[in-house]
């Protein structure tokens, strides 16, 4: 696997497994999840205690490592012989191309593997196999500040040409605000790539399903991007710059409209704040808007399991998918349900998202049952930062492309 971990081993130890003392005759399950937002610790800290009481005879670990080091974190523990035995991440196609997962119903019990939605098992098949399934989904929309587009006497954008001419307004209004937020970071720049190429009429793969990161409706839409930034119309850092950092502006009254999940509320309303905001299409250039939809997931590393290891495994995913208990965490942090009992309980706390349900199951998803997926998306978040050095976009993407497709 090519992705230039060996010299960040040093990375791993933030996140080093604390040392548990059990019993001889436990069964350890550790676990490495996905952090998404600030109350993601809590929640796992409450689950390790409950699970380990309510299931004597196996004790659960669980790191939550932050979305700009879990990549790494987890892939030196790979290279190092020491993969977790459950995964909370966005890939798995690289995984499974290396021969270190299992097949999904090896260790997902019947009845847990029956309550989700079968869409979201389809976004992990490979030959025919389901090889991860669902944690949870976002779809992502435009958020914008009511009373800043009322005060700089702008409309909602729908358009390109509508957003830049917004923004140009905004920053004439207040030059303190930034009026697009825009994230190419290591966290968020493969959802960069996909908003503007979508909405441009290119992707990351052409119609037969064949790589087209270099497509000129590609080329374009990172331009127009890029030049935003440079314009100063946007944030002062896209490559710094995160996803939460932005929603922390935004709730602050700093960045007047960006992109985010239906998550957003539940974040700006746990950091604090209260925004008179508005959602909105993504602005598009081609008069298609498209929604991005991003579901994580759980994998199991194939490590050498005995039957007993392979049924405390079953039990965690069946006490983790309960109804009341899933639902409970998929609330917390604002996302959306992956089962259909959790689609239910959403809908059923609260009616605006039941738009959002229907939103995601509308949505493109990343090509992430593709072996190569792990090499485009770190790709196109290196191409994205170096056209904000100044870099050719077109001559980035073009050898992004020579290198995926060969």
């Amino acid at each position: 696997m090519d992705r230039k971990i060996l010299a960040m081993a040093a990375v791993a130890a933030m996140v080093a497994a604390t040392p548990v003392v059990c019993s001889a005759e436990d069964v350890e399950l550790n676990v490495i999840a996905a952090q998404y937002g600030q109350n993601t610790a809590a929640w796992w800290e409450g689950f390790v205690e409950d699970f380990n009481n309510d299931n004597p005879g196996i004790k659960l670990n669980v790191e939550v490592v932050s979305w700009n080091d879990i990549h790494t974190v987890v892939n030196t523990r790979i290279q190092g012989n020491n993969a977790p035995d459950i995964l909370n991440i966005d890939i798995f196609a690289d995984y499974q191309a290396d021969d270190l997962l299992l097949p999904a119903q090896d260790y997902v019990s019947e009845e847990t593997y029956g309550k989700m939605y079968e869409s979201f098992l389809n976004e992990s098949v490979i030959d025919d196999v389901v090889w991860a399934v669902p944690d949870l989904a976002s779809a992502r929309a435009m958020y914008y500040n009511k009373d800043i587009l009322e005060a700089a006497g702008v409309e909602v954008p729908t358009t390109w040409e509508e957003l830049r001419a917004a923004c140009e307004a905004i920053k004439a209004y207040d030059e303190n605000i930034y009026p697009w937020g825009i994230d190419m970071t290591t966290d968020e720049g493969q959802a960069a790539f996909a908003y503007y190429t979508w909405n441009n009429g290119g992707g990351f793969v052409d119609e037969n399903g064949e790589w087209a990161l270099n497509s000129e409706a590609n080329v374009e839409a990172i331009e127009f991007a890029i030049d935003l930034v440079n314009s100063g119309l946007t944030n002062g850092d896209p490559a710094n710059d995160t996803r939460y950092d932005l929603q922390d502006m935004f709730g602050a009254g700093q960045v007047a409209m960006m992109i985010a999940p239906n998550s957003l509320p539940t974040y700006i309303a746990d950091g604090g704040h209260e925004v008179n905001f508005g959602v909105a299409s993504i602005p598009s250039n081609n008069g298609e808007t498209v929604s991005a939809g991003v579901m994580d997931r759980f994998m199991c590393f194939d490590n050498g399991y005995s039957e007993e290891e392979l049924a405390a495994i079953t039990t965690f995913f069946d006490y983790f998918y309960e109804d009341a208990r899933y639902s409970e965490w998929v609330l917390m942090e604002g996302f959306l349900p992956a089962t259909k009992a959790g689609g239910e309980a959403v809908a059923a706390a609260d009616e605006s998202m039941a738009a959002w349900v229907d939103i995601v199951g509308s949505s493109k998803f990343y090509p992430t049952a593709k072996a190569e997926w792990a090499d485009v998306k770190q790709g196109v978040i290196d191409a994205e930062q170096q056209a904000l050095l100044g870099e050719d976009v077109k001559t980035l993407l073009d050898n992004l492309q020579a290198e995926i497709a060969g």
